[in-house]
């Protein structure tokens, strides 16, 4: 790497004694200096070795002579002497190695920085070959009830580990409020960045932890199987895509933002054999995907059948796994998972039974217990452990159990007694592995729904929270996040969390301030962009949005300013406070009238004087022409009390 970098020195060393006469600074007559980089090198790397053996070699005293003196010092127990020996023994064998490794050490060219950090990191090490007797501390005694920082740190940890209770994170909720029926699938993103919610009310919310301020507001919010309850919603490996499982028989896959990405073809209902039909005939109850092949998914539907999937290929479902009871008769499944390598396929049937098939045989079951949960009931969730060898079950008899697939005929143990009245309540293992925890549900006015935490072990009940007065129906408790979502009957998604023992999630949107909106963004009119606009119609480029928007507040048209009162009989084509009709105003004006019109000769008459007197429009036109005008005159009107009846005037 070094050949460049001396082309260029040389490069610059040397210049070109004709070019210097042309560009005009041959007159300075002084060489550019010269530097031989390889010499630099080797000269910094004999003296690195150099100063490493030095080191090593004085280290290397110190401790021949300390091994001497331990040697020489006398001993008045036999005991004690022999460990000695065996001490020092040891310490010189020891001794006699470091030094052979330090001399062929030594023999090699060593390059870089000086080997004192490593020595002073091995000191110790070899040290600790001595007895313990002959540890002495450098420096003044410590205090009585000293402790060091890594003996509380490994107190604290003891602690957690007898105690499973405090590896809870509980101490901390927020509440985010999805709407008013009951939240029926909760999902996150393996990075734990968003949560989605889908519940009875057909919607499917998404949360941003990272977008959201302490309002707590969705970011987006759709109906993607339009008129059909949400059953279940996760996230791939991947987290790029979701798979949407509703009531009814296609389950659909989004991308993060919501848009669709492919809907599974409907089978076809009027085929009795349900492998020759391409996809699901009737109402799908749950729903999941691989844990390692991204692109692939499970469902089971009320059909009678498990079905895998491919992302690539909508048109025909991957496989098909068909349950049967005892007596060889089709059963329906009611939820399904994937085992956490993906070897396994796992379905709880409404008969209470727990069939396992391998993924690559669908015809036969590897495992099956016929008599898992009472026969009738809806067992609402099969979940597997992190480890893999422990499947735990959540039936609609009101049972948790947990199950070892490898003795799969009784139950390892089970926890009876807690309520489930919905067809998805579930169950889901710490991150640890060691706690089991579920969620209980309550009829209207009968207490608050719980959930509960057992010990894996031996399913004794550790803890309980009170989560909300309704059922507590969905719970996740993510690795990555350490926080637990729990989703409710009456429309809430709890979010609880620990400050210290949990990462990211909910704690990056309690902390930001709720954001007040600005009374001027109200008011300014959004920005259309026409770039092929005529000169005459195009609109100039917003510069700022501060001023933008103080421009717009003067302007009355973008402001929408009310029009003000109108004061006296009206102006400027408004009608005035009286009457908002036209009828009305001209009512106004008529019964407002006070000229006397009834006479028309007089009322031009009553302008003659004037006009004569200041002729200024007739009058000059007409002053050659114009005969002298004459008027009749008025004759009073006689007393008409003197004449007979019929000569009066009759009105």
């Amino acid at each position: 790497f070094l050949s460049p970098l001396l082309a260029d020195v040389e490069m610059l060393g040397a210049p070109d004694p004709e070019l210097a006469a042309t560009m005009g600074f041959s007159g300075f007559g002084k060489k550019a200096r010269t530097f031989d980089l390889e010499a630099m090198f080797e000269q910094t790397r004999r003296t690195a070795v150099e100063r490493s053996r030095k080191v090593l070699e004085a280290r290397e005293r110190e401790k021949e002579d300390q091994a001497e003196k331990e040697f020489r010092s006398p001993r008045t127990d036999s005991s004690a002497s022999a460990s000695s020996a065996t001490g020092a023994g040891s310490t010189l064998t020891q001794r006699d190695t470091a030094c052979s490794e330090s001399e062929d050490s030594s023999d090699e060219e060593l390059t870089g920085p000086s080997m004192q950090s490593q020595t002073s990191a091995q000191g110790p090490a070899e040290d600790t070959g001595g007895d313990d007797e002959d540890d002495e501390f450098i420096g003044p005694p410590l205090p009585p009830g000293f402790k060091d920082s890594d003996d509380d740190n490994d107190d604290d940890t003891e602690e957690e580990d007898n105690n499973p209770v405090k590896k809870i994170p509980d101490s901390h909720e927020i509440t985010l409020q999805h709407g008013t029926k009951t939240v029926s699938a909760l999902g996150l993103d393996p990075s734990g960045a968003r949560l989605i919610t889908g519940g009875y009310d057909y919607d499917v919310k998404f949360w941003d932890f990272a977008g959201m301020d302490a309002s707590l507001q969705a970011f987006r919010s759709l109906q993607p199987c339009e008129c059909h309850q949400i059953k279940s919603l996760q996230y791939s490996s991947t987290g790029d895509v979701i798979l949407v499982v509703s009531g009814n028989s296609q389950a659909k896959v989004l991308d993060r933002d919501g848009f669709p990405v492919m809907e599974c073809i409907k089978g076809d209902q009027y085929i009795v054999d349900m492998t020759n039909t391409k996809g699901h005939t009737a109402m799908l109850n749950s729903g999941c995907w691989h844990p390692k092949i991204k692109e692939e998914f499970l469902t089971c539907s009320n059909d009678g059948t498990v079905r895998t999937w491919d992302v690539n290929n909508e048109k025909k479902h991957k496989s098909v796994f068909k349950p049967r009871s005892v007596q060889g008769k089709r059963v329906i499944p009611t939820t399904c998972t994937y085992s956490r390598d993906g070897k396994l396929i796992a379905a709880g049937c409404q008969d209470g039974s727990i069939q396992i098939w391998d993924r690559n045989m669908s015809v036969h079951t590897k495992f099956h217990c016929r008599q898992a949960h009472a026969p009738g009931t809806d067992t609402s969730c099969l979940t597997f452990s992190y480890d893999g060898t422990v499947l735990a079950s959540r039936g609609g008899d009101d049972t948790l159990k947990i199950w070892d697939i490898r003795q799969f005929k009784k139950p390892l143990n089970s926890a009876e007694r807690l309520p489930s009245f919905f067809p998805m309540t579930d169950c889901c293992f710490s991150p640890d592995d060691k706690i089991l925890v579920t969620g209980t549900s309550v009829k209207k006015g009968g207490g608050s729904g719980k959930l509960f935490f057992f010990y894996r072990e031996t399913f004794q009940k550790l803890y309980e929270i009170e989560v909300t007065d309704a059922s507590v129906v969905r719970c996740l408790w993510h690795p990555k996040l350490n926080q637990i979502m729990v989703g409710t009957g009456n429309g809430l998604a709890k979010v609880y969390y620990d400050p210290v023992k949990s990462q990211r999630g909910a704690k990056l949107c309690v902390v930001k301030t709720k954001r007040k909106e600005r009374q001027a963004e109200t008011l300014t009119q959004d920005y259309i962009i026409t770039p092929h606009a005529l000169p005459m119609f195009r609109e100039p480029r917003q510069r700022s949005t501060r001023k933008q928007l103080e421009k717009d507040r003067l302007d009355p048209m973008k402001s929408h300013k009310p029009e003000p009162p109108v004061a006296g009989p009206g102006r400027g084509g408004r009608v005035g406070t009286h009457g908002g009709t036209l009828s009305s105003y001209i009512v106004k004006n008529i019964a407002l009238d006070k000229t006397d019109d009834s006479n028309p000769r007089e009322a031009i008459l009553r302008h003659a004087k004037e006009a004569e007197e200041n002729p200024y429009w007739v009058a000059p036109a007409y002053a050659k022409t114009q005969p002298k005008t004459v008027f009749a005159e008025v004759e009073p009107e006689d007393d008409e009390t003197d004449k007979p009846e019929w000569k009066k005037r009759k009105i």
